[in-house]
């Protein structure tokens, strides 16, 4: 009989079962890093090539705030607009201004794919080279957004090798004129089937290993925009076999709101973020992707805010309801097709944090102090709250000073709570240019 206070199992019951685990931990580890500490966009600006230069991310910039001068031009008029509170409209006006004029564009996507189409070799060759010095230029004068790359054609048997060279033609420039920027960002489009991401992962291996970069610099999303992206020809969810593929280079999933809708059969009138079809997508790629640290990207809308004020109104209640939709269902990244689509992907953002700050603050600090409060947190709800205020401190939706006044706390001590990885950050973030 074990004596009071003491154990009856042996050691060595502990110590199997430990080494019997231990392939176990090690896998979950590899599998499931967690959150990286990297910023995560907002959004995903998408240009075509063509018409992509280095003054591409100022125009829009400047557009949007042409917009917002044109038809929102106050806060009493944004409130208007958006139905706003009028204290909130105030303080997102400003937020949003400001925010236009520093940094419009988080994340530029030069697309060679659907916004590029199909053009000579010659031509593509030359917008390949004149995008990577466009962005090598726009790296090294401080003008480029923190995230930009390219979006390639797939790997589909019919533009596999002009995708291949593009993308080619594009990483070497860049390490012709200074090397690759920190917040290179690559999108492979049109995946079906694992194999497609392997090769992927195994053209950024080979690129590495010939240009002297280290193993694992390069890394780059997927887009799901087919159904068999998500459900495969024998029934299981695709979605983690394709992150399996990348070997450890995928960064993201992007969900491609009309490809997927048409391949379902959604006619065109009813191709929307928020269609069913749609929903059950992003669910699956979300339950993939958590604790993987790849992270997750809603679409787009094709509902621009073009002509006469009360057309501008109604497509940018659409863009806000649509974001402010996403945020709620913890997709905090979406596609922009539009310069007129900034004010409101910043409305929405800033809102949405501005609204939770004060609660998610209170009880933040509640549990750190583990004083009592109307909600008992658990550890994964405060690794959330942090999380949340993180993403308006990393957008500009709030200030560190005022997230320090309602919480007591500084960044280092948010991403503690947060559970960002620091140690093993991911080689694709890197920002050094080799």
């Amino acid at each position: 009989m074990a004596q009071a206070g003491g154990t009856t199992l042996a050691d060595s019951v502990r110590e199997r079962l430990g080494a019997a685990l231990a392939a176990t931990d090690a896998e979950l580890a590899r599998r499931y890093p967690g959150e990286p500490p990297t910023r995560q966009p907002v959004h995903t600006v998408y240009v075509p090539a063509d018409v992509y230069t280095a003054a591409t991310v100022r125009s829009w910039g400047d557009q949007a705030l042409a917009a917002l001068d044109a038809h929102a031009p106050d806060a009493a008029a944004l409130a208007a607009v958006l139905g706003l509170p009028d204290a909130l409209a105030a303080e997102v006006h400003d937020r949003m201004r400001a925010k236009l004029r520093r940094e419009p564009v988080e994340d530029l996507r030069i697309d060679f794919e659907d916004g590029y189409g199909h053009r000579p070799d010659a031509d593509e060759d030359a917008a390949a080279l004149a995008a990577a010095h466009a962005v090598a230029a726009t790296s090294a004068d401080g003008t480029a957004p923190p995230y930009v790359g390219i979006r390639l054609k797939s790997m589909e048997a019919a533009v596999r090798d002009r995708g291949i060279r593009t993308l080619d033609l594009f990483l070497t420039a860049l390490l012709d004129h200074g090397g690759l920027p920190g917040g290179l960002t690559l999108t492979l489009p049109k995946v079906s089937f694992p194999a497609q991401v392997a090769a992927m992962a195994e053209l950024c291996a080979q690129f590495e290993q010939a240009a002297g970069l280290p193993e694992g610099r390069i890394g780059f999303e997927i887009q799901i925009e087919t159904p068999q992206a998500v459900i495969g020809p024998g029934g299981t969810a695709t979605v983690p076999l394709l992150i399996d593929a990348a070997r450890g280079r995928a960064t993201a999933l992007h969900y491609g709101t009309y490809d997927y809708s048409a391949a379902c059969g959604v006619g065109a009138a009813h191709q929307s973020l928020d269609h069913p079809a749609a929903d059950h997508a992003k669910a699956v790629m979300q339950v993939a992707a958590a604790g993987t640290g790849v992270r997750l990207s809603d679409g787009s809308t094709n509902v621009l805010p073009i002509g006469p004020a009360r057309q501008v109104h109604a497509a940018w209640r659409l863009h806000y309801g649509l974001v402010r939709r996403s945020l709620a269902r913890a997709y905090y990244q979406g596609w922009d097709m539009h310069p007129g689509h900034l004010p409101t992907r910043y409305a929405a953002v800033y809102a949405f944090h501005r609204e939770g700050l004060p609660a998610a603050a209170a009880r933040l600090a509640a549990y750190v102090a583990r004083t009592a409060g109307d909600v008992m947190d658990e550890p994964a709800t405060a690794r959330a709250l942090s999380d949340q205020l993180l993403r308006g401190l990393d957008c500009g939706a709030v200030d560190a000073a005022e997230v320090a006044a309602a919480t007591g706390l500084d960044r280092a001590a948010l991403d503690d709570l947060a559970g960002r990885r620091t140690a093993s950050r991911p080689a694709a973030a890197r920002a050094d240019g080799r």
